[in-house]
């Protein structure tokens, strides 16, 4: 059987994140959906996603497929129930459709001719951007158990403090020497060639993925996600980064999600507890407006390529888009529209040209390259989000 992830109807509440990559590339916990997914079925799986991004994320088609809503998070249960369907047999969970086997995966789908299977389980879902962070305490521990069952730990160096040392995992080439690892409220996971450097102070849950650094003197607090080769320092609280992003320095990051190759200057400080203690709203793209959350802690929600100057302050739910670049003092709006330049004193238009050239070092500095594929999806964001740059 070929498996296929496809976006589904959440993809725009996950804007700005799904800007850039399908929504099983999103990481929660220690997995991205796809890693996830991949691991429970034994196989790889593929993207069905924009056309714009098919380029990268490529769909395999099969004579017999099943399709996969990517905001469904797998569990040993729900795998199996993929697993054993056939055509025109379809995972309902809620009456929502979870996944559907097909033979030509770009016909019309009517479910009323499909043999409807309930599943009745607990399922932790991927809807909106908030979740990312808010539920990625509950996708840790279900990645650190799958990742973890039945293998032993890299030795830990005893020149740490470990409290729940059972609840702590090193993969080969990770270290971590001189600093504090509390995992009483959850694991903490160190992947492969990761670090923690001396002086640390760390309250799981922590996923340290492969390649990535916490800095000297840090204060990490879970449920905290770093991906593969980024680097964090400061105060970090219930965030999740992903890969080759770089929280370098001091300054509080909380209740956040960031994407890749995003850089947040010294000193830069979110709020995520509005001053009346109100649940927060925050920008919705689905539906063009600030929705309701139903939190009362949100921080911050910045797409791929975006990057902050040093003091820079972000109110209470702000959402940042793709390719931006903020500075100057005070708080800047708490919507800003992919490829903006500027701050509280007002923005204009990042222009596509000046903004891969920054891409292009930043990636070089990390042995990754910014080819043409990467340009035309920053380009196609460009005109895609134009509505939104009134200035």
């Amino acid at each position: 059987m070929n498996y296929i992830l496809s976006d589904g109807p959440q993809r725009k509440s996950l804007l700005p994140f799904t800007f850039t990559r399908p929504v099983a590339e999103i990481r929660i916990g220690i997995l991205t959906i796809r890693e996830k997914w991949e691991k429970y079925l034994k196989t790889s799986a593929s993207f069905k996603t924009e056309e714009y991004l098919s380029e990268k994320y490529t769909m395999v088609e099969a004579p017999d497929n099943v399709v996969i809503i990517s905001s469904f998070l797998p569990n040993e249960s729900l795998a199996q129930m993929v697993l054993s369907l056939k055509e025109r047999e379809a995972v309902f969970y809620q009456d929502r459709v979870v996944a559907y086997a097909i033979r030509d995966v770009n016909e019309e789908v009517d479910f009323s001719d499909y043999r409807r299977i309930e599943f009745d389980g607990d399922i932790l879902t991927v809807d909106y951007t908030w979740d990312i962070f808010s539920k990625n305490g509950e996708a840790l521990q279900a990645d650190f158990d799958l990742i973890t069952a039945g293998r032993k730990s890299a030795p830990i160096s005893d020149t740490n403090r470990l409290t729940c040392p059972e609840n702590i995992f090193l993969e080969e080439g990770a270290s971590v020497e001189h600093s504090i690892l509390n995992a009483t409220k959850g694991p903490i996971y160190l992947g492969k060639n990761a670090e923690i450097w001396e002086g640390c102070m760390v309250r799981g849950a922590l996923a340290l993925c492969e390649s990535a650094v916490v800095k000297m003197g840090a204060k990490m607090y879970g449920p905290t996600t770093v991906g593969p080769f980024g680097k964090v320092c400061g105060e970090v609280n219930n965030s999740v980064i992903f890969g080759y992003s770089s929280k370098g320095h001091d300054g509080y990051l909380g209740n956040a999600v960031l994407g890749e190759w995003c850089n947040i200057g010294a000193d830069s400080n979110n709020s995520n507890l509005k001053n009346n203690y109100a649940k927060v709203r925050i920008w919705n793209y689905a539906t063009e407006k600030f929705d309701h959350t139903g939190l009362q802690f949100c921080g911050l929600m910045m797409g791929d390529h975006s990057k902050t100057a040093i003091n820079t302050m972000f109110n209470t739910g702000t959402v940042i888009g793709v390719n931006t670049n903020i500075y100057v003092p005070g708080f800047p709006r708490n919507f800003i529209p992919s490829f903006s330049w500027g701050g509280a004193s007002g923005f204009s238009t990042y222009m596509p040209k000046k903004a891969f050239e920054a891409a292009k070092v930043m990636m070089a500095r990390r042995g990754k390259e910014f080819d043409e594929t990467e340009a035309k999806i920053l380009q196609h964001v460009f005109e895609e989000t134009k509505k939104w740059r009134n200035y």
